[in-house]
């Protein structure tokens, strides 16, 4: 299980890498917040059209088939980053890192949970779920550094993110290859989950995608609160920031992976509406640590929701569609993930930094609340 982890970890890296660099290129090549966060959602589209076809193809095909284009994509957007003199470049970067994560939550976690067998399919889960937020949380933690203590760190950043990705490859390269099923024609469908299965994959996104939406924010717009409504200009607490969320979205899981199913989605609701009072908190009294607890407690959120989300699916969902259950719950977590972070760069170029990032807040933590409420009762209703 270890090996499959591995190639989730060092895709994951390479998502969140670009956070503490934001501001770097925003003042090099002069775009605005609302740019900036459409650059970030690229990474998000790439990654839900992914996420249509690549579930049912690894499903058919087997997880080699998938993860290996998936993690030449990633190679290719590391070597865009390392050399981006436009925002075009950027922007391809982020769309090709985002294919390349679409490919590891889809056949990645699923190649992780094949692994495990029957009898360790929970444990799998946990530990794919453990391999992605520590992915997305060294990455972040390489890119600031480097960006605190070199002057030109953005090459070397991308380099040694090249080489990882490398050995990912490589462990890709050697997976078994998978025999065609030979049930039918094969056409391409939007991802399918049995019926009997879907209220299951329902619970997990409703408290997963408040979760990832809040740590969006952080990643998307956290270095800019911090340089430009903080006034402290820090890559390496920027990337440390982002670090130290989702290395608490690690820590959550393992304590919370012997509960049952209903206390993880009270736990991750509760998380992430902490968070966003601390968010709007810190912008109303220009604090950091309220900024620093709100990522934190983002993490927590983000950390919980996924879990149980993918804990139903392996426990429940038939290998056969497992791959497009993961699928779909990312799906209904990236969506509003895109969507909201985006809305808040173009309403702070219209209203301000402050009033825009404590609008996002609210709303969240109002979503977070009605949604999580509506998994908690029907995971309650199920016996979770």
């Amino acid at each position: 299980m270890s090996h499959a982890a591995w190639m989730i970890t060092a895709v994951f890296m390479l998502s969140n890498s670009p956070t503490p660099l934001y501001v770097r290129w925003q003042e090099q090549l002069g775009f605005s917040s609302g740019m900036l966060t459409v650059i970030f959602a690229l990474y998000i589209a790439g990654l839900l059209g992914t996420l249509l076809v690549a579930g049912q193809l690894s499903d058919r095909y087997g997880r080699k088939f998938v993860l290996v284009p998936g993690l030449v994509s990633a190679i290719l957007a590391c070597g865009l980053f390392g050399t981006a003199t436009s925002v075009t470049m950027l922007a391809i970067g982020r769309c090709l890192a985002g294919i390349s994560v679409g490919t590891i939550v889809s056949a990645g976690m699923a190649a992780v949970v094949d692994a495990g067998g029957a009898e360790r399919k929970r444990q799998a889960a946990l530990l794919a779920s453990i391999a992605m937020v520590l992915g997305a949380g060294l990455g972040p933690l390489l890119a600031g550094a480097a960006a605190q203590t070199l002057a030109h760190p953005v090459p070397p950043v991308f380099i040694v993110e090249s080489l990882i990705l490398l050995s990912a490859l490589a462990i890709a390269l050697r997976l078994p290859t998978h025999e065609a099923q030979k049930d039918g024609p094969f056409r391409l469908r939007l991802p399918h989950v049995p019926l009997a299965n879907r209220h299951q994959v329902l619970c997990g996104i409703a408290t997963f995608g408040p979760g990832i939406t809040a740590t969006s924010f952080v990643l998307a717009l956290g270095p800019s609160l911090l340089a430009r409504l903080l006034e402290v200009r820090s890559p390496l607490l920027a990337g440390g920031m982002a670090t130290a969320m989702f290395f608490t979205a690690v820590g959550v899981q393992f304590v919370a992976q012997r509960w049952s199913i209903t206390r993880i989605f009270v736990a991750s609701a509760s998380s992430t509406i902490v968070a966003m009072l601390c968010l709007v908190w810190a912008i109303h009294g220009s604090m950091v640590l309220p900024l620093i607890a709100s990522a934190l407690f983002a993490g927590a959120g983000q950390g919980l929701g996924q879990l149980g989300g993918l804990s139903l699916i392996g426990l429940h969902v038939p290998t056969s569609h497992r791959a497009q259950a993961n699928a779909v719950l990312n799906i209904g977590g990236y969506i509003p993930a895109g969507l909201l972070p985006v809305a808040t760069g173009y309403l702070i170029d219209y209203v301000g930094l402050a009033a825009a990032g404590m609008s996002f807040g609210l709303v969240l933590a109002v979503t977070a609340l009605v949604a999580g409420g509506w998994a908690v009762r029907r995971a309650a209703l199920s016996g979770g």
